[in-house]
């Protein structure tokens, strides 16, 4: 039996600077599965990605792993440098097939509906990240995320380059950005260093279905102030610009190997929607 990918469509640019295309896994000649492959570019390197990757005619035969493998090459024939996948919680095969095929998990998406707004712990004082002190937030930030994508297997140039497209397509208006809920917190005492700050965007993704979901970008807490519960104090606020903004589904990314922020995130409730899994090519 002759195994083999095919395109579905034609190739069409993504806003990324990178292309995408959908393919059908075809055996003799028939359809049995499904992918597209993805490229963006980050800095002066290609970065890809595999999705809808979906075998429907006999399963347990190796048409996943063969379509895995074929996009890579697809992938590679685009100059992507790295591959990622994003796999469903609710897909354990397709999980066990990316560490198979070398693949390591970088990070996951995880989400929560909310119901009402909790309270904050007395004392704790919140405003707004004004726009003269925006510059010096945004570059301790980013100069976080950086840290945190090197952590996760990129190179620094892909850190750097992700980061600044990240922040540079989100946050287009400064602190005044549309949907940007930018915020710190400080302490009863009065002291004017914040404890930590906070970036949830509230209008940036959808569900499936259509509804609403905000995104905590950033949870910061300054470093001579942690281990003190700050970061829980930090998502509950996040839970409260939700749901002031009229919006009951919240999600975010971690970082696989931030333990102490997993953590963090399973007591407050919040479940895994996806993993994402990655490797150089």
């Amino acid at each position: 039996m002759t195994t083999t990918l095919r395109p579905e469509g034609p190739e069409t640019p993504t806003i990324a600077g990178g292309r995408t295309r959908r393919w059908r896994i075809l055996a003799n000649g028939r359809p049995v599965g499904a992918l597209r492959t993805t490229s963006a570019r980050h800095g002066n390197q290609l970065w890809g990605e595999i999705s809808e990757l979906e075998v429907f005619e006999g399963r347990g035969r190796g048409r996943g792993t063969f379509g895995a493998l074929a996009a890579e090459e697809v992938l590679r024939s685009w100059g992507c440098t790295r591959v990622d996948v994003n796999v469903p919680e609710r897909a354990p095969i397709a999980r066990g097939l990316a560490a198979t095929l070398g693949y390591t998990e970088r990070m996951r998406n995880l989400g929560k509906s909310l119901a009402t707004a909790p309270a904050l712990p007395a004392g704790v004082t919140v405003r707004p990240i004004g726009a003269a002190e925006f510059p010096a937030w945004l570059d301790r930030a980013a100069e976080g995320y950086v840290a945190s994508l090197m952590d996760s297997g990129l190179s620094e140039e892909q850190a750097r380059a992700k980061s600044r497209l990240d922040h540079r397509n989100v946050l287009q208006q400064g602190a005044g950005s549309p949907g940007a809920a930018l915020r710190r917190l400080y302490g009863a005492d009065g002291a004017p260093e914040p404890l930590g700050s906070l970036w949830v965007e509230l209008n940036l993704r959808e569900l499936p279905d259509g509804t609403p979901l905000a995104w905590v970008m950033v949870v910061e807490v300054s470093p001579a102030h942690r281990g003190r519960g700050h970061g829980r104090t930090l998502m509950l606020l996040a839970e409260r610009e939700c749901l002031a903004a009229g919006v009951r589904e919240l999600g975010l990314n971690v970082f696989s190997g931030n333990e102490v922020a997993v953590r963090l995130y399973d007591s407050l409730g919040y479940r895994v929607v996806n993993r994402c899994y990655g490797k150089p090519l």
